[in-house]
């Protein structure tokens, strides 16, 4: 078999947050008094010139600002970086550009814009509108900053907003977690991000450990969330995501469908397919904002070949986080394994009751995205 080239997304990371929240594991740092940003969009034209070898003249068809705190970069470093990026790969005509942002750090003329440099959908982190919860989660915004700022974007003329949300929280109960979801729905957003809270390695939770809800609550919660997004038409089309229908984040389903997509930022990763070697190759970059910005320093910090013997895994994981699963060809093309290689491990999971194979689509079914990890050690090698 041979790989075909998949889309193409970018990740963008900014490492600087205003502080650092408890729960978080993802590569980010406090903010100095003033980000070096001209310094910091220099190094990400350069780190994306130095990926160029296995882009291949394709077309981008999102870019995802992730953090970090993407907000705290000014309209005009976004501009700039922006329009430096075209100089380099075609934008498709209908790129999705995604800036991750906090309600603490939202300015209209800010939003104004990051709108007219270019970008066209918001997230914004909100997590929780419960006054304690926010505490708990050592957010530096409250109830009223976050729906002031779902109100500042629209007005700065972003319609495709996401409102990110968290549930499983601290003493959470399903009536606290509704009221949550019911105060989104009601700021009219094309989509909602409901992660449940995990608690992470190297994390303050990690150290010193909230008291979470039990099994039996935290089913409840997502049982009475699910239905209240579904009852009010917001599609649930992978584990944590719910769009208004036809609004799903195309930079999410790339990933999950297995598509390529270049990383550049401090500590960002990447997925890129090499068509003259037929393999695909996962390569991240320098962590620390300042080693990143040293120019004596590599941008890579390492990179690794995907192995035959671990792409099914590596494509389920990603594949069966979607609903409506992928089509079966999507396996051969963009593993370059034959579907025949796995048919066995296929039928075991049918067999199970967790997995659907129909019209040429495989998907997880509802027992299967209840219990995704049994269904993946199907692949396991």
């Amino acid at each position: 078999m041979v790989i075909k080239l998949p889309p193409l997304s970018l990740y963008i990371h900014v490492p600087w947050c205003v502080r650092k929240c408890p729960y978080c594991d993802f590569n980010s740092h406090t903010s100095p008094q003033q980000i070096p940003e001209m310094d910091y969009i220099d190094a990400l034209v350069q780190d994306f010139i130095q990926e160029q070898a296995l882009i291949q003249n394709r077309e981008l068809q999102s870019i995802f600002f992730g953090g970090g705190t993407p907000s705290l970069l000014s309209a005009n470093a976004i501009k700039d970086l922006l329009s430096r990026l075209k100089t380099h790969i075609q934008f498709a005509k209908t790129i999705e550009i995604t800036l991750e942002a906090n309600p603490g750090t939202f300015e209209q003329e800010k939003f104004a814009g990051f709108f007219q440099a270019g970008i066209n959908r918001l997230s914004i982190g909100i997590q929780s509108f419960n006054p304690e919860h926010l505490t708990v989660l050592g957010r530096i915004h409250n109830s009223d900053e976050a729906l002031l700022a779902v109100d500042i974007a629209k007005q700065a003329g972003f319609e495709n907003i996401n409102l990110d949300l968290m549930h499983g929280l601290p003493n959470q109960t399903v009536e606290q977690a509704l009221v949550d979801i019911n105060t989104a729905i009601a700021a009219e957003p094309t989509h909602i991000s409901w992660y449940q809270l995990t608690i992470e390695p190297n994390t303050v939770f990690f150290s010193k450990p909230p008291k979470l809800p039990v099994d039996d609550l935290l089913w409840d919660i997502q049982q009475a969330g699910q239905a209240l997004l579904a009852q009010q038409n917001y599609q649930q089309y992978e584990v944590s995501a719910y769009s208004k229908p036809g609004r799903p984040a195309q930079h999410n389903l790339n990933y999950w469908q297995f598509g390529d997509f270049i990383g550049i930022g401090a500590g960002a990763h990447g997925k890129l397919t090499d068509l003259t070697q037929q393999q695909i190759i996962r390569r991240w970059k320098t962590r620390l904002p300042k080693d990143y910005l040293n120019p004596e320093k590599t941008f890579v910090a390492g990179e690794r070949v995907i192995t035959t013997s671990e792409l099914p895994l590596e494509f389920m994981m990603n594949a069966m986080r979607l609903t409506a699963g992928v089509p079966l060809s999507y396996f051969s093309e963009r593993t370059g394994i034959s579907v025949e290689s796995i048919k066995t491990d296929l039928k075991r999971a049918v067999n199970k009751e967790l997995l659907d194979i129909s019209n040429d689509t495989v998907k997880p079914t509802l027992l299967g995205t209840q219990y995704l990890n049994d269904l993946l050690e199907f692949f396991m090698s």
